[in-house]
């Protein structure tokens, strides 16, 4: 130090009284006492001792003097210790606001901030950017235009570092506007300021506008790519992100952790398997293997690609584990067919004292609902609040529904809807109308059915569900009166379609299909296999082409059925003894789901789809939802 501090000899020396005698420090404990005061008057105590004993100031602690001293009427003696001690007051004062601004009370920073304004501290760019990550912190409700305004006034307005804090701090405010417009003005901008707006657009779920700037940009990185791969997934453009992840690997970038994470999670939604093992293996090349955000993508992955043995896998081998890792095997197990290896796992989770969340339990009344489990799912249900103080949602009361409705207590299932605390949703009138289509009750499906044309009047699946009940009884005026309100209310019917990824290239088929290329080879394939399905005992169950058509007809619909063009096709183009895998938007009806268990017996092939609420894993001709689905 350039001065010492024993010629502060304008600053009050405090009088130590014996009441706190205990507070004198001694000549063992100087060098540590020095460093912990508490309180403006501790540290004048120590003060005194420093000049009357003729010690070192150096080992005051200046840092813990500004912080000790900043909101305190001792401002201004905390002020010229700094000043005496000849080093420069404004890095002191910053150390301080860095370390509040890191606290998880950066609300001490902007008071902080306030009080070397009221007196004239001389601020900086550091002190800028200590307080611009303050104002992020705690950017709700916050006006970053005070902050822009002082950067401006003080001439800071060409620092490029506080620039993209401003474009970042107006970002997070939700002042998405004032964010591109000082984007726009900025006269220098580099890569971070381009990645701060695409992340914050995408986060704000503007994706259209994100990849916009991202198409603009003079160059990019990894968080660049990552940014919009992930805001892809996040709008529900999987497909998009899988094809912006190629084009960066043609640009020779080597993803980061989380870009794994996204594209594994676009793979899962669109069972892009090929790929989502080829990033496994770079995963564990990489040395990714002990993060637990990968591996919990990765069984959600393998899980949505109906590789059940795989998920497995990943489980076993984590070294720890998350309630997600066990929340997501768990759901997996029961969508699956394996409800009870799912309630063996969630018995083993308790038992290793890991405490369920609400995920969990959706995962567990998914289980009991696919196996008809009535009286453990209710158990279940009641033991969320009850024992973990879970209070359920709408998703579990929906889970209820469809468990009640499911296995025919319909009655029950109205009654429970009646009960429920809050208001139930498309989802749960959902599930009711989807029992009642199963056990064929007309009444109850007309009620379900006025409810959701009320909440959700614009999906075709409520129509269709209810035109088919009038149809499987025959009554085809109510049939049509249904069609016709769709028409009316501008409804389109979505049509049933089926993929399936064959190295990496996934072909997509349509109920009735006949444009494919190999439509004629499909034709054949078909023919030879239904010679020896019917000699197997198959008979078409035209009683699900709900059309008033003659019976040769209705048989050409069920033999063009999505799913079987898609599996025939994966017969032809794939090697014996491999496994088949299907995606279908829709429920798989009844004659096709006894058609695949054939087919699967004949060719000795697994036959895996995945409909929209489960999957259906054909087997040496069975199926692991034992035909109850």
């Amino acid at each position: 130090m350039s001065q010492s501090l024993l010629s502060l000899s304008s600053l009050p020396v405090p009088e130590t009284h014996k009441s706190n005698a205990a507070l004198k420090p001694t000549s063992e404990t100087l060098g540590n006492d020095l460093y912990s005061f508490k309180t403006p008057f501790e540290l004048k105590q120590i003060h005194a001792h420093i000049i009357k004993t003729n010690t070192s100031p150096s080992l005051l602690s200046l840092s813990l003097v500004a912080s000790v001293c900043a909101f305190t009427p001792s401002f201004p003696y905390a002020r010229k210790l700094i000043q005496i001690s000849g080093k420069p007051e404004n890095v002191v004062w910053n150390s301080c606001l860095k370390d509040f601004a890191e606290s998880d009370r950066p609300i001490d920073a902007i008071r902080l901030f306030c009080r070397l304004c009221e007196y004239d501290v001389c601020l900086d760019a550091f002190t800028f950017s200590f307080l611009l990550k303050a104002c992020t912190k705690i950017s709700d409700g916050f006006d970053g235009r005070i902050v822009h305004g002082f950067i401006e006034k003080l001439g800071l307005q060409s620092n490029l570092f506080l620039q993209n804090s401003m474009v970042h701090l107006y970002a997070v405010s939700g002042e998405t506007s004032d964010a591109l417009q000082l984007f726009d003005k900025m006269s220098q901008r580099d890569i971070v300021t381009w990645n701060i707006m695409i992340t914050q657009l995408v986060k704000k779920g503007k994706v259209d506008d994100a990849y916009e700037l991202f198409d603009n940009m003079p160059e990019r990185n990894v968080r660049s790519w990552t940014s919009m791969i992930m805001g892809f997934v996040q709008c529900g453009k999987p497909k998009a992100a899988i094809d912006l992840f190629t084009q960066m690997e043609e640009q020779k970038l080597h993803p980061n952790e989380v870009t794994v994470v996204a594209v594994l999670a676009a793979c899962a939604d669109i069972g892009a398997l090929d790929l989502g093992r080829r990033i496994h293996d770079f995963s564990n090349e990489s040395g990714f293997r002990t993060n637990i955000r990968i591996s919990n993508t990765l069984i959600d992955m393998y899980i949505k690609c109906g590789c059940l043995d795989s998920a497995r896998s990943v489980f076993n081998e984590m070294e720890q584990r998350t309630i997600v890792s066990w929340s997501a095997m768990i759901q997996g197990l029961a969508i699956n067919g394996n409800g009870e290896e799912a309630l063996n796992l969630f018995q083993e989770m308790i038992h290793l004292r890991i405490k369920p969340n609400g995920v969990t339990f959706i995962g567990l009344l998914h289980a009991c609902s696919h196996m008809g489990m009535v009286k453990e799912g209710q158990r279940f249900f009641a033991s969320m609040t009850k024992d973990y103080g879970i209070v359920p949602r709408i998703e579990h009361y929906g889970c209820m529904v469809d468990l009640l409705s499911r296995a025919g207590l319909l009655k029950k299932a109205r009654e429970f809807i009646t009960n429920m605390p809050i208001k139930p949703n498309g989802v749960v009138w959902g599930a009711f109308l989807g029992g009642c289509r199963v056990h064929k009750n007309i009444e109850m499906a007309e009620e379900a059915i006025e409810h959701l044309l009320e909440l959700d009047p614009l999906n075709d699946g409520y129509y269709v569900v209810l035109s088919n009940i009038y149809a499987e009884a025959k009554r085809w005026e109510d049939a049509a009166r249904v069609r016709k309100l769709m028409r009316e209310k501008g409804v389109k019917k979505t049509p049933g379609s089926s993929s399936i990824t064959i190295d990496g290239v996934t072909h997509e088929f349509v109920a009735g299909d006949e444009a494919h290329d190999q439509n004629k080879e499909i034709h054949q394939r078909w023919e030879k296999l239904l010679q020896e399905m019917k000699l197997r005992g198959y008979v078409p169950d035209t009683s699900v082409v709900l059309l008033d058509v003659e019976e040769s007809e209705k048989v050409r619909f069920l033999f063009r059925h999505s799913e079987k063009l898609a599996v025939v096709f994966g017969l032809i183009n794939t090697a014996d003894g491999t496994p088949i895998r299907i995606m279908k938007n829709l429920r798989v009806c009844e004659d096709c789901h006894e058609a695949l268990k054939i087919i699967s017996e004949i060719v000795d092939r697994e036959i895996v789809v995945r409909d929209r609420s489960r999957f259906h894993c054909f087997k040496n001709g069975m199926c692991s939802c034992k035909n109850y689905w």
